[in-house]
């Protein structure tokens, strides 16, 4: 598709490298001037001045971050037409997270979309007309589903969701857009950082952070809110709706094979025999400025059956912020 010409001042946040670049080039080879943003300075330099973007650094866990990016795009751009938000974090395991670590999740993954709306809406609500402004979230499919050996990441991007959807729900009479865009197993730093569940992560197919980009694009020109580029995802999140107890027996019997298979792990290490060990263990990557999880379907054909049900599995970390 070709950027519609009423979105051709555009803000990625997150967008260093991965698929937050990914989107950036999309948008600046469409013919939009863009505006990328990150926490990581160095690498997002390098990005603006590949594509001719204008950058500007931004710490989004702040509302001054948010005011100041929002801000500075608009008088650098005379106005912003389209934000994709997709910075965010992956941090923390499971029960022992210090609240700190689930506070810093909960205001990138969570409040820095409600921040940038708050500054956005009410300005395109003023421009009158039936499309005055477009509101991209990146909530990944942990957001529909849940993420194994992550309880901060899936219960913010689930979050995310919901805001999104609120969003879209209240404002899309007046003529703004929203989409919600949730990957699944996105070739990004934290795949390949993920460890014994990289498997997961390919089962249902190894994406580029182009093919994201191109998925929220098409989406744009169809119209689209929920973008899925991985579609198996539409069937795992049925399945969760229509037998949430199903599905939630299939991912426990993936968390036990999850800990069986970071158990074996880490006895080949030692040479020491392997007790199970707990979701606790699972390999995690920590993210700031960007983190895309993507959703871990089994490495084999194992999508676990229960009472007939099939039970998806549900997604892990891949970087946002760094897509």
């Amino acid at each position: 598709m070709t950027v519609n010409p009423r979105d051709t001042r555009v803000v990625v946040t997150g967008a260093a490298g991965g698929i937050g670049r990914a989107l950036a080039a999309r948008a600046a080879a469409e013919g939009a001037r863009v505006v990328v943003s990150d926490i990581d300075a160095d690498r997002l330099r390098t990005t603006a001045a590949d594509l001719g973007a204008h950058a500007v650094v931004a710490d989004l866990a702040t509302a001054d971050g948010v005011t100041a990016l929002v801000e500075e795009s608009t008088a650098h751009l005379g106005g912003i037409d389209m934000w994709i938000g997709n910075a965010g974090i992956q941090g923390g395991l499971g029960l022992d997270t210090p609240d700190a670590t689930w506070h810093l999740a909960h205001e990138i993954n969570v409040m820095a979309h409600v921040r940038a709306a708050r500054l956005l809406v009410p300005r395109w609500l003023e421009r009158g007309g039936d499309h005055r402004g477009r509101f991209v979230v990146t909530a990944s499919a942990a957001g529909l589903l849940t993420m194994l050996g992550s309880a901060p990441y899936s219960v913010t991007k689930h979050g995310a969701v919901a805001f999104a959807e609120w969003l879209a729900a209240t404002y899309g009479h007046h003529g703004i857009d929203v989409h919600v865009l949730a990957p699944q197993g996105v070739e990004t730093d934290i795949y390949h950082a993920a460890g014994p569940a990289q498997g997961l992560l390919r089962a249902d197919g190894l994406l580029q952070p182009e093919d994201v980009a191109d998925a929220l694009f098409d989406a744009v020109e169809e119209g689209r809110m929920l973008v899925l580029p991985h579609p198996r995802v539409a069937d795992y999140y049925r399945a969760r709706a229509g037998n949430p107890d199903a599905w939630v027996r299939g991912m426990q019997r993936l968390q036990r094979r999850l800990d069986d298979a970071t158990a074996e792990l880490s006895a080949s290490d030692t040479g020491t025999p392997a007790p199970s060990t707990s979701g606790a263990d699972v390999p995690k990557t920590a993210v700031r400025g960007g983190a895309t999880p993507a959703t871990p379907a089994p490495d084999t054909p194992v999508r676990e059956i229960a009472n007939g049900a099939t039970a998806p599995t549900g997604p892990r970390p891949h970087p946002e912020e760094q897509r």
